[in-house]
């Protein structure tokens, strides 16, 4: 099987997550047996180009003539059986869909946002999940807010993208949906079920899981829409040492917030950024990891890290956090009702999560019961409003929830912990999630 994978690598100065999985994805395919033949650009290109290729710029977002010729060029000599479409943004171009069918090969493109869409991929201005773009002809919103790169200019290239390509992209022959929310977002574009395929990123196994460390860590950019805010916010509702310590790791433009926090109280440590070893660490001596995003996050990796190291996860009712830790249904999907419905300034909390139509009469618990406790014996009450799941919790995104929530976490870690490690094993080891992108190609070829 010969696959050609094609993205725009982001610039290495903006740390990117799907450029990580990206490589790795590619990594994997590789060790499988499949023949990867990469066609990437990087945005860290455009300050070298020469000037001529600079003037094209503004237009290479709706066609970028360089790219789809040499793409034509390697697809006429190796006739691959699928291309696999990530990031296409600014270099290649949605175009790559029309050559590539043009020279009879099916797509495959990963959604890793919701540019199909919203112009900054986030479904989130100034602080709030915002859908004003959703359903329009042309996201005149966009181009008011600055919503891509801050320029009105930059912002009105990317409607009329978005605008350009709606055909394009409802030509792509399978979608990879990373979580239900990706799906549900791609159905209320106008997607059929039939291409649509949900398949999480994987990540490599650590090994087996440390023994369970003590209290909650917060690992991630330190930014508002990741729900810094929010986490300090609920945890000031408890007194100082109450439910053990909450280690914070990362940096942004909210590490003020986590230091003053950390300066006030003995049980918050701020670790600052981490390498890979340290994130290990962290991992290790805590209990409970914390997705506290206030957008509808597509899949925050560290969520699977908690998971692979046997770790349950509080987090959110938001994007895909309800997916990973298996409490999807029912969710809150990205794209579907109101605006506000789905905001950060949710409702306050009085029985299921936003959005659910009845309580869930599976085998996860109902708000107000009673659920097994930790190694002690200990059994506590689920707070109205949360949703427990497979490999731990979810709440609407607003401080009373989070932080009637944070106690049940703390004593319910222990009784999570190994099947947190098993969600990892089923769904999200690289071995799992490879087979599964082969069998998607598989289906595809002609």
């Amino acid at each position: 099987m010969r696959i050609v994978v094609a993205h725009n690598r982001y610039r290495e100065a903006q740390p990117s997550g799907e450029n990580t999985i990206v490589d790795a994805e590619i990594a994997q395919l590789t060790a499988a047996g499949v023949e990867v033949l990469p066609f990437l650009r990087s945005s860290d290109e455009i300050p070298t180009m020469p000037r001529t290729a600079k003037a094209l710029l503004p237009i290479s977002p709706i066609y970028a003539p360089r790219a789809q010729q040499e793409l034509g060029r390697l697809l006429t000599e190796h006739r691959p059986d699928v291309l696999h479409l990530h990031n296409p943004y600014p270099l290649l171009s949605p175009w790559v869909v029309r050559t590539a069918h043009r020279h009879g090969v099916p797509v495959v493109q990963t959604v890793h946002n919701y540019r199909q869409v919203c112009s900054s991929g986030l479904y989130f201005r100034d602080g709030m999940i915002c859908q004003d773009c959703r359903g329009r002809a042309l996201g005149v919103p966009a181009v008011v807010h600055r919503c891509y790169r801050g320029s009105r200019a930059q912002s009105a290239l990317m409607a009329t993208t978005l605008a350009v390509h709606r055909g394009t992209w409802k030509s792509v022959d399978r979608f990879i949906a990373l979580t239900t929310a990706v799906a549900d977002h791609l159905r209320d574009y106008g997607i059929p079920d039939s291409r649509i395929v949900v398949k999480p990123n994987g990540i490599p196994d650590p090994g087996a899981p440390a023994p369970l460390g003590q209290g909650f860590l917060f690992l991630g950019r330190l930014s508002p829409e990741k729900g810094l805010d929010l986490l300090v916010e609920a945890w000031r509702r408890h007194p100082d040492g109450a439910l053990g310590p909450l280690r914070v790791a990362g940096d942004g433009e909210l590490r003020p917030l986590v230091e003053a926090l950390a300066a006030e109280r003995s049980d918050v440590a701020y670790l600052g950024p981490l390498d890979r070893a340290g994130v290990r660490q962290a991992l290790a001596d805590s209990a409970v990891v914390l997705a506290t995003s206030t957008w509808h996050d597509v899949l925050p990796t560290v969520i699977i890290e908690a998971l692979a190291s046997g770790r349950p996860v509080l987090g959110t009712a938001l994007g895909g956090i309800p997916y990973l830790v298996g409490a999807d249904t029912p969710r809150e999907p990205a794209g579907t009702g109101p605006a506000v419905a789905a905001s950060a300034s949710a409702p306050a909390v009085s029985g299921a999560v936003p959005g659910s139509s009845a309580p869930d009469s599976g085998d996860r618990p109902d708000a107000g019961s009673s659920v097994p406790g930790n190694a002690a014996g200990q059994r506590w009450a689920v707070p109205a409003g949360v949703m427990t799941g497979e490999a731990g919790w979810v709440v609407p995104p607003e401080p009373a929830a989070l932080a009637a929530a944070l106690p049940m976490a703390a004593a319910g870690a222990s009784a999570l912990s190994t099947a947190a490690r098993l969600r990892y094993e089923r769904n999200f080891h690289p071995d799992t999630v490879t087979k599964r992108l082969i069998d998607i190609y598989a289906g595809l070829r002609r």
